[in-house]
């Protein structure tokens, strides 16, 4: 069985999330009471008709704070039947979440008439802590469409067909900000840009000009072999100590060029000693 427990503050998500495991053969669940977590997971082992049963619920702060408090408990007591469990954590930065409140005019669950949207969002963090403490993913939605939040999902959540950890090599354009939910970040802007050239401007780091044009500069070579050393050597300690996901973050400028490039030979060489090794490139369009 594997069970995906999505959590995250409102507005981030979460019903997108919803939408595509079950497009993708979950069982949903949205809003379900934290407190009923160990039986549900126990009643779906025990009566599902399906020989590996997919189930997903959505717990947040439309929960009791009581329930929400106790949740490190009843996650422990679902992992304790030897059942699959990853926490998924969608999080906005408080602008977005209270633009998108504002453009679809619903209601937050926590505000009122002593409690403004602002003063509601801010305080959903600290209710909904124990459940971003434990998550085995984090994704930040703030810049990410509907049709990016699916691909993210079905990549990382989705896309694993090795058990174990799974790691994503991502590149991106810090003009466009860091990812936030990287667990390593490798800044690449020293290196010579192909964005100069203006016969390889409008191209990518997948065009064979521009990776044949890097692939020639000395000071690439030498950050790529330091960067794969250093991930060849820690990233499986990451894996021994059961981290479910690891995220690796390359960036340049605009992340098109030599980050993409890096991103890509890294992550190739990865796949060959590594299981579950997932290649995404943010900020290429």
């Amino acid at each position: 069985m594997r069970l995906i427990i999505v959590s995250g503050r409102s507005g981030s998500g979460k019903s997108t999330a919803l939408n595509v495991l079950e497009d993708n053969g979950y069982y949903c669940i949205d809003n379900l009471p934290a407190g009923l977590l160990p039986e549900l997971a126990e009643r779906a082992l025990i009566h599902t008709e399906l020989a590996q049963p997919l189930v997903a619920v959505s717990i947040d702060a439309r929960n009791l704070p009581s329930h929400l408090s106790r949740f490190p408990e009843l996650l422990e007591d679902v992992r304790a039947k030897h059942i699959k469990c990853d926490v998924l954590y969608l999080d906005a930065d408080e602008e977005t979440l209270l633009k998108r409140f504002s453009e679809t005019r619903r209601r937050h669950p926590l505000s009122n008439a002593n409690r403004s949207l602002a003063e509601a969002i801010h305080d959903e963090t600290a209710l909904l802590g124990p459940i971003a403490d434990l998550a085995d993913l984090k994704i930040n939605t703030t810049n990410l469409n509907l049709y990016q939040l699916r691909d993210t999902l079905k990549l990382r959540l989705l896309n694993q067909p090795e058990p174990g950890t799974a790691f994503l090599v991502e590149s991106f354009g810090f003009k466009r900000g860091m990812p936030v939910d990287a667990d390593l970040v490798f800044d690449v802007r020293c290196l010579p840009n192909p964005y100069w050239k203006p016969e390889l401007r409008a191209q990518s780091g997948l065009d064979a000009p521009v990776a044949e044009y890097l692939a020639q500069q000395p000071d690439v070579e030498e950050m790529y072999q330091d960067i794969y050393a250093y991930l060849n050597k820690w990233l499986p300690r990451f894996a021994a100590s059961n981290r479910a996901y690891v995220t690796i973050a390359i960036g340049c400028t605009g992340g098109h060029h030599r980050s993409v490039y890096l991103t890509e030979r890294l992550g190739q060489a990865l796949q060959k000693t590594l299981k579950n090794v997932q290649v995404r490139h943010r900020d290429l369009t």
